[in-house]
C-alpha cells in the first residue's frame, strides 16, 4: 500500500510477525536466546521484504530477539535503512518458557504446573494482557510519530501483535489462542489519518509457505 510521499495526514504502521524458527525440540522458546529463523523462515522474511518493496517505509524497528532482527533485515536493506531495536516489541513473558506445551505430551500434564492456570483472563501464566497492550501501544505510537506521513515496519511476535490489534479495535484482551489471526510473517497494518486510527488490514505474504510451518511451537 504505497503512500504519497509527504502526505502528513496518512501514516501506516505495519506489525510484522517474524518468520518460522528452527525449533526441533518444539518448545515454547519465548525470550530464550539462540532461536533463529529456519531456512523457511528466511524465505518468509524475503517474502515480507518483497511485499513491502514499493511502500514508503522510513523506519524498520524490531524486537531484540534474533528471529525478529533477522526478519527485519531484508526489509531494512531494501529501503536503505538500518534496523532499529525497541524492547517494547519483545515476546510476552511466560512461565512455561523452554518447555513443551503441546496438548497430551507437554508440561501441562504435570499437576504441579496447574497453579499457573487459575486465571486465563490476566493471564496467570505470563505477562498481563493489559501490560502487553500498553507497551505495544506505546511502541506503535512512537513509530507513528517518527514516520508521520510515511510508513514504519515493527517486527514482533504473535501474542504482542494480536493483543495490540485487539486493543486497537477496543475488543476484550482475553481470548482463545486458536482465534488469533497472525500467522508467521503476516502483516497487520494500522493506517492512521492524522492521530486517528482509520483502518486495520491483514495480509499473509507467505500464505503458500504456511502449511505445517504455522504449527511450530513458539511465537
Amino acid at each position: 500500500m504505497p503512500s504519497p510521499s509527504g502526505s502528513a495526514d496518512r501514516t501506516v504502521v505495519h506489525l510484522l510477525r517474524h518468520g518460522e524458527v528452527y525449533n526441533p525440540e518444539k518448545v515454547l522458546y519465548g525470550r530464550l536466546p539462540g532461536y533463529r529463523l529456519s531456512d523457511l523462515g528466511e524465505q518468509m522474511a524475503q517474502r515480507a521484504a518483497v511485499a513491502l518493496a514499493d511502500n514508503d517505509v522510513v523506519h524498520v524497528i524490531a524486537s531484540p530477539m534474533e528471529r525478529a532482527q533477522q526478519t527485519a533485515a531484508p526489509i531494512a536493506q531494501a529501503h536503505g535503512l538500518s534496523v532499529e531495536t525497541d524492547d517494547r516489541l519483545i515476546e510476552a513473558d511466560n512461565v512455561f518458557e523452554g518447555q513443551r506445551v503441546s496438548v497430551g505430551d507437554g508440561v501441562l500434564r504435570d499437576p504441579r504446573t496447574w497453579r499457573h492456570l487459575y486465571n486465563p483472563f490476566r493471564p496467570s501464566w505470563g505477562e498481563p494482557y493489559a501490560q502487553l497492550a500498553a507497551r505495544m501501544g506505546a511502541a506503535i505510537d512512537s513509530a507513528r510519530q517518527a514516520a508521520r506521513g510515511h510508513e514504519a515496519v515493527l517486527v514482533s511476535h504473535q501474542l504482542p501483535i494480536w493483543i495490540a490489534r485487539l486493543a486497537a479495535e477496543e475488543r476484550r484482551l482475553w481470548h482463545d489462542p486458536r482465534s488469533r489471526q497472525c500467522t508467521l510473517a503476516s502483516l497487520t497494518s494500522l493506517e492512521f489519518d492524522g492521530d486517528r486510527l482509520a483502518s486495520i488490514t491483514y495480509t499473509e505474504p507467505s500464505r503458500d509457505l504456511l502449511p505445517g510451518a504455522s504449527k511450530v511451537a513458539g511465537a
